[in-house]
Formats: C-alpha cells, structure tokens, sequence
C-alpha cells in the first residue's frame, strides 16, 4: 500500500513517521518527503492494517492526515517520462559532462546497444563515427549548430542541447547534453505533413465530368502498384494533386511524399536535391552534407514534375537509381539504397523528345511504365463551375470577405474560356475577380481575364490541338464567342455569316455561349 501523509512541518517529523513504520515491521521501499507531505510505498501494508498503522501515525505530533494513494509523485513523474520518450520516434540521448551515456529513449536504444565497450559503457568517442565530433561537442560544452552526422555507418542529422544545473543558471558550464538524432526518412514525413496538411487523395480532385471520372478510374487502379507513373497533361491540370492522390491510395501512403520540380532549379542544384550532397561536396554547402528526396522519402513517393526538362546528366544518374534503387551522394563515394517509388510529369512531348536526342530513350521506358493522361480543363468543361465556387470559398477566406457567388452570364464566361493554364489559371482569375470587387454578386464584367488567353484569342497553338474534329470545334467556339456580342442574336449571327439560324442556334447551345444581360 502507498500512503500520503501529511503535516504541519517541525524538525524530525519525518523521522518520526518514518519511525511508526519500523516500530510495526512495515518494510518500506521508498520515499519521497516535501515540505508538508511524506510519500510512503510499504508493499507489506495491507488493507486489515491500515486502520491500525493509520491510527499510530496520528499519534505524531502534526500529523493532520493519513491517506491512501496508487502512486507515488516521483514514480508517476518517471513513468510518465519513460511515456513521453518511447512515444519520440527519434533516438534520444543524455550524456554527462564528460560524454558518458546517462539514459536514452526505446529508439536510440539499438545505436547505444551496438557501441558498448566490454565494461557496459557507451561515451560520445564510441557512439559517433567521427571521433573529432565527440571532442567538439564537449570542448563547446554541447552547443554547436546542427549537422549531419554518422552514428554506426546511418546518416542522421544531429540536434544538441545543454543541460545545465537550474541552482546555477544557464551561465554555467553544462552538466551534460541531451542529443536528438532525426533520421533522413523522419525528415521527410515532417515536410509531407508541413506541406500537405488538408490532403484527401483523390477527394480533393474537384470535379464530375466524364473525363475526370475515366481518369480517377485509372488512377485507382495504377496506385497500388510499386511501378513507375508518367502522367501527362498540359501546365495547370493539376498533375501533382493526382500524384498526391495515388501516393495517399497505394501502401506507402504513411511514408512521405516530396516533390522536385526539375524546370525550376539548375542542374547543381537538382542534383544535389533530389540525390543529397556529402560533406564538403562544394562551397557553401552544409557542414556534414544534406539527404535528397530520395533519402528522405525512403518507403515513399517521389514526384519529378516537368521530368522533360531534366538535363541529360541527371538523366543518365536517375536511370542508374531506377535501376536498382541504389546512387550516391554528390560528392559522396558510398552508395546508398532506398526503396521510393517514382512518379513523373511533363507537359512535352518525350516520344519526340527521344527521336531527336533530347531525352534517353532507356529513362524514358523506364519511367513510361504506366501512363496517365490528364485532361484539360476546356476538355472538361462541366467542371467549371465546381471549381469556381472552390476557389470563390478559398479567395474569400483568404482576402477576409463574405462569401460572394457568380451570377449566370459569369458563370458562362468563365465556362466559354478556353483555358490554356487549366485549372491553375481559373484559380487565379477567380481571386483576381475576388478580391478587385466588393459586391456580393460577380456578373459577366467583374470577371477579368485580362492575361489570360482566352475565347478571342483565335491562335490555335499546336500542342492544343489533338486532332481535326477538336480543331474545328476550338475554331468555332473562338469564332462564335467573338462575333456573337457584336451581333447578339442567333438570327443577326446567322446573317452576318451567311448561314441558317437554326445551325447558328445549335452551336450556341453545343459551346454553351449565352448572350450578357
């Protein structure tokens, strides 16, 4: 039983308690005394004698209570701390002054096993690879800038702190350090969760045209497989959300997901961001080197958007990791194997790319396994409006306004632009629309598409056009959407091109093109 006593405090009252435990045999294998409360665990004390030892405690002087507890407050402390450091997925340890390992969480556990001498011991000269390291971190009294280390031949970056004695402050030297150890993959998940925090797969798809549908179907089933993905589609169809939402349906959907965007950096720098660099790989880089993706999405998912824009050297280097999931760190001379699965995206045209010598005809096999192509958004129209009332709700939100809505002749106009940045343009219009107005109804000329190519631009570019039937159909959509606020009836439409009004009212209907009020 574990009893709390407590009590006016006087010198020796403790003893004395203590005392009426002897005098009645009760063994007593802990204690903890504060300056009114005395904390007993007297596994022999039962319940038939609680009464009768709870009365003999009473006959000391000050005693103003006797009550039994289920645990002691340093016990409850420790058992809540052993809680609170298994719960930490990185190792984590506390050294003395002098280096020597104190205590260390369930996950640094296996790292301090493996670096005991043959007396039991662990110092930071046995637990890290670099022994130079071990004196720093001493000679500084723990407070050097985070790095990459080698603890055991792993990679981990390191985080160090000093612990100081709270009776003489922080400006005095550092009883020990406590060090933190966050492994490339740990890396990894916290930029997935930092930037993917509202992701709900193939849920934030917005949209229910058949289009959209038919490519969700064969996204579905291509996401549990460990294969290489192209997905192919114009600039803005929202390639990467799809690639989000496979990553979130396949089996890796716990491990992270990290993105490079191969058009937006340098060949130097892509490299060493998607394959890491090691220690003093180049001027300027961080001391103790940096994982890549690859290393930090270990078990997950890397996306390279726009891979058609990959020089031809990273492109010779990513084949050798699709190979057989092994590479090396710029710089490095260690190969290191990691298991992520590949998914790809370009809005070029790689078979002819590969016919002219402007991309390896073996990458383009290797990352070609499945194929996705992504519909643009003029070729999914009926979504429009879904996505406008979205993006309304996020661009009134973030500017701080009331909700608005769209009034029909709005509505059409956005659905008779053809879009040519997709659905990342129509997000900008609408918060350009948005925030530039404050009434609660936005109608045809709020709308602005200024920059924005849209239904008078009659120049087909050719990446646009798929084939005749669609050419013509751009052709006339542009044409009609022109001429028709000029002559805004199907009758007058029909006259000034010299063709029948019922074939006139027909097309209207079919690119859906309304007169404004």
């Amino acid at each position: 039983m574990r009893l709390v006593v407590t009590f006016k405090d006087r010198v020796g009252i403790a003893q004395e308690i203590l005392a009426q435990m002897a005098r009645r045999q009760l063994s007593v294998v802990n204690v903890e005394v504060d300056m009114s409360h005395v904390y007993i665990d007297a596994p022999d004390l039962h319940e038939p004698y609680f009464l009768e030892t709870r009365a003999a405690l009473f006959s000391v002087p000050g005693v103003v209570a006797v009550e039994a507890i289920d645990m002691l407050p340093g016990m409850r402390q420790r058992l809540h701390l052993e809680a609170l450091l298994a719960a930490m997925a990185d190792p984590v340890l506390a050294v003395d002054a002098g280096g020597g390992l104190i205590n260390t969480n369930p996950a640094a556990t296996p790292l301090a096993d493996g670096s005991r001498d043959a007396g039991g011991q662990v110092t930071l000269h046995q637990l890290l690879d670099d022994r130079a390291l071990a004196d720093e971190l001493l000679r500084q009294g723990f407070r050097v800038p985070a790095r990459e280390i080698s603890v055991r031949g792993k990679p981990f970056l390191l985080d160090v702190r000093p612990i100081h004695d709270p009776a003489y402050g922080a400006d005095a030297p550092p009883v020990g350090g406590l060090i933190t150890l966050h492994a490339p993959q740990r890396i990894g998940e916290r930029l997935h969760a930092l930037q993917h925090p509202d992701d709900h797969g193939f849920d934030a798809i917005l949209g229910s045209s058949t289009a959209l549908r038919a490519v969700k179907e064969r996204a579905v089933r291509m996401a549990g497989t460990d294969s290489p993905l192209m997905l192919l589609g114009e600039t803005g169809t929202g390639k990467e959300l799809i690639a989000l939402a496979c990553h979130q349906a396949s089996g890796r959907h716990e491990a992270p997901f990290l993105a490079l965007n191969c058009a937006a950096l340098p060949e130097s720098l892509a490299e060493s961001e998607l394959f890491g660099y090691a220690p003093g790989a180049f001027s300027g880089a961080q001391r103790g080197g940096k994982p890549g993706l690859l290393e930090m999405a270990d078990g997950g998912s890397v996306f390279l958007d726009e891979v058609g824009e990959m020089s031809p050297y990273l492109q010779a280097k990513l084949l050798r990791f699709l190979n057989d999931g092994r590479f090396r760190r710029v710089g490095g001379s260690r190969e290191t194997q990691v298991d992520v699965r590949i998914i790809s995206a370009t809005h070029r045209n790689l078979e002819r790319m590969v016919a002219e010598g402007d991309f390896r005809e073996d990458l383009y096999y290797r990352l070609n396994v499945l194929t996705l192509q992504v519909p643009p958004l003029r070729e999914r129209r009926d979504d429009i409006p879904l996505l406008a009332q979205h993006f309304i709700r996020r661009a009134c939100t973030q500017s701080g306004r009331p909700p608005v809505r769209l009034s029909g002749a709005a509505l059409d106009k956005l659905t008779a632009n053809d879009w040519p940045g997709n659905v990342r343009q129509l997000q900008n219009v609408i918060f350009r629309t948005v925030t530039m107005q404050d009434r609660p109804l936005i109608d045809a000329e709020d709308v602005d598409l200024a920059g924005a190519a849209g239904p008078a631009d009659d120049t087909l570019q050719p990446e646009q056009i798929t084939d005749w039937t669609a050419a013509i159909d751009d052709f006339e959509r542009v044409l009609l959407t022109r001429l028709y606020p000029h002559y805004p009836s199907s009758r007058r439409l029909a006259t000034r091109l010299n063709t029948s009004h019922t074939m006139i009212a027909n097309k209207l209907r079919k690119h859906r093109i309304r007169r404004s009020p």
